[in-house]
């Protein structure tokens, strides 16, 4: 029978891929994923979790090999990275994809060096986006726990067979304390039967996996991951459904939305940021402003036509980035305009990078961009993209 514990999101974390009975778990500790893998250490040896083979490696790109290997085998696996550890494992992370091994990555996500920084942002994810990993993205201790083993089920459904990475924010989920919903065993079992692989390495039965492609035949192979991406925007929200039914608990399959109704201004974003938000268009409800949320749950798949819909009717829509793509600009502010151009009537899209490296994200920084996207509502001249509270005084001369 479930229960509720206040527990750190690592702990949560953990918990719920033991109840996902993972047959190979990975680790090599990066600040902030470490307790993660440390608490499935010591489920491990406390006989918690049997039937699972914790292997500590040499680095980030053995521990992502591993669970490659094993995924390879035909069995469950689960590891967890950060940052520079993420950015050592990419190359596996895209074979991973490429030979459609499903598996799951909880991404404690923090920036990228350098400078060094230890604190939340969200590039090591975002620099990821393109290896054909379906990422999801979490608000709070208990979305997290629960797309664990949502991942899982979408990386194994037989019309995906991708590899699924959960984002959590850093320290602001992996350090915090929330009351959370310890998933119980036998309700996971029912939800989420073992893995029964389509394919797998077997002495007795030789197959060969990851060969060489010819010209003749890559272009088609990679299309097969990019159709698979597509085809899981179904499938991520069928299985949101099943878990709400299952578990009682639905917060959105592709995308989840807050006070939408008749939302003037729509702020978007993804992670944990959006609890700040709510309670920041929270405040301005109050006051008759007419602001609503749009949360991004699944990145990849970019939920295009989802977005399409929840914004119909708004006027401006300002997107919060916790990430920046050098010379250009937000991840999410580029794919948005990018779903919505030549969509008619579509609306105004301004752009922010914001909390970088950790920097704070508050209630009152949420109201100065609505009421930039009100500015530009009224028509006045305001920056598509601007870099939130960038401090010019401590920048070289003539920058």
């Amino acid at each position: 029978m479930a229960k509720m514990a206040v527990i750190e999101g690592s702990h949560a974390i953990a918990e719920a891929a033991k109840v996902c009975r993972p047959a190979v778990v990975s680790a090599y500790p990066i600040t902030p994923q470490t307790h993660i893998v440390e608490d499935i250490s010591q489920m491990i040896a406390d006989g918690e979790l049997m039937n699972c083979e914790y292997v500590r490696t040499e680095s980030e790109f053995s521990a992502a090999s591993v669970i490659l290997g094993a995924a390879a085998a035909g069995t469950r696996v689960f590891s967890a990275t950060s940052s520079q550890g993420a950015v050592l494992m990419y190359e596996v992370l895209f074979s991973m994809a490429g030979m459609r091994l499903p598996g799951v990555l909880a991404m404690a996500n923090r920036s990228v060096s350098s400078p060094l920084s230890i604190w939340n942002d969200h590039q090591d994810a975002i620099s990821a986006r393109d290896n054909g990993w379906i990422q999801l993205w979490a608000e709070d201790n208990q979305e997290a726990a629960d797309m664990i083993v949502q991942a899982f089920k979408i990386g194994e459904d037989r019309r995906i067979l991708l590899p699924v990475m959960v984002n959590l924010d850093g320290f602001l989920i992996t350090h915090t304390y929330e009351p959370v919903e310890i998933l119980d065993q036998n309700m996971v079992d029912e939800f989420l039967p073992p893995y029964e692989p389509l394919y797998k390495l077997d002495p007795k039965d030789p197959v060969t996996m990851g060969a060489l492609a010819q010209p003749e035949y890559y272009t088609e192979a990679r299309y097969m991951i990019h159709y698979a991406q597509l085809c899981a925007k179904d499938v991520i929200e069928e299985v949101a459904e099943e878990f709400g039914k299952k578990f009682g608990r639905y917060k959105g399959g592709l995308i989840d939305t807050y006070k939408m109704e008749g939302a003037e201004v729509v702020l978007i974003s993804m992670g944990s940021v959006i609890g700040t938000m709510k309670d920041a268009v929270d405040e301005m409800r109050a006051e008759g402003i007419p602001v609503g949320i749009v949360k991004i749950r699944s990145y990849r798949p970019f939920p295009v036509e989802a977005l399409r819909e929840a914004l119909k009717g708004a006027k401006v829509v300002c997107v919060l980035d916790k990430n920046i793509s050098m010379g250009m600009e937000g991840a999410v502010f580029t794919d948005l305009k990018a779903a919505l151009y030549n969509v008619k009537g579509s609306p105004d899209i301004l752009g922010f990078i914001i909390g970088l490296g950790g920097r704070d994200i508050t209630i009152t920084d949420i109201k100065n961009l609505t009421n930039k996207g009100f500015a530009k509502m009224r028509g006045e001249k305001v920056s598509e993209m601007e870099w939130y509270k960038l401090d010019v005084d401590i920048l070289p001369e003539g920058i």
